[in-house]
């Protein structure tokens, strides 16, 4: 299970019970130190637990700049895919009648299916929806290889078939940095350790000092918890409240409805 399967709100319960659950047993295992020793020195403690929170400090900076990142790629790539869209749907003027016609429905119905994925609350909903998008690429394709075959040699083809790709191009991106890609596991594995050690040390720094608990723990657990719950929100395409605004697809399809309607033969 990746950590886009885990709802957000598990995630943010976790990351407190952690960091609680880590501060409780540095408590205690400051505390059993202390009693079985007052020669235990604070200062030591204190340095080898800032030492570590600063490794969680750098660990956090680095997996949110990955994911945003990421945003900033995915806010590119739908700008880029409108212009694609768009531009193809204009070259799609130089066909014959009826690919012409068939190929601006085919593009209108594509536009649908893309600004469909927003709403969208699962990835089997998504790969739904990425299949239909398939099957108009192939059905497009299609029609644009038949036309290619009746001048080899046309430029207008040429031009057609060139911004049919970057349109198929701009897909795949979008599919792969949107849905695919994902902060590594591997990351987050080293973000929680750390996390989780660095805890344990301020909690044991408490313990061996003689002083009680203390309710700023909560606070911390919280503070975390919500740092770590945006980094996971930015890195997860269907979090609610985080999905990227898609105006470009929306005024380009307002511009696909409100055009004229086709006479050239």
């Amino acid at each position: 299970m990746g950590m886009t399967e885990i709802s957000l709100g598990l995630f943010f319960l976790g990351t407190v019970a952690l960091v609680l659950l880590s501060l409780e047993i540095g408590f205690r295992l400051g505390r059993a130190a202390h009693r079985r020793s007052e020669g235990e020195k604070e200062s030591p403690v204190a340095a080898m637990a800032g030492a570590i929170l600063g490794l969680v400090a750098f660990m956090l900076a680095f997996t949110f700049g990955i994911a945003s990142s990421r945003v900033d790629t995915r806010k590119e790539l739908i700008r880029n895919e409108a212009n694609a869209i768009e531009t193809t749907y204009l070259r799609a003027d130089f066909l014959g009648q009826p690919d012409r016609q068939e190929v601006k429905g085919l593009l209108a119905r594509y536009l649908d299916e893309r600004l469909a994925m927003v709403d969208m609350h699962t990835f089997e909903e998504v790969d739904v929806l990425v299949r239909k998008t398939r099957e108009i690429h192939d059905r497009l394709w299609t029609i644009a290889v038949e036309n290619g075959k009746k001048d080899l040699n046309s430029d207008v083809a040429a031009l057609y078939i060139d911004s049919l790709n970057e349109m198929f191009n701009l897909h795949h991106q979008r599919v792969a940095v949107g849905i695919q890609t994902r902060i590594p596991k591997g990351v987050w594995v080293a973000l929680y350790v750390l996390s989780a050690l660095g805890m344990l040390g301020m909690g044991y720094q408490g313990g061996i000092t003689g002083s009680n608990r203390s309710g700023a723990s909560v606070i911390l657990a919280i503070s975390f918890a919500l740092v770590t719950t945006l980094i996971a929100a930015l890195d997860h395409p269907l979090a609610p409240g985080f999905r990227l605004p898609q105006q470009p697809l929306i005024e380009l399809r307002g511009r696909m409805t409100s055009a004229p309607p086709d006479t050239i033969p």
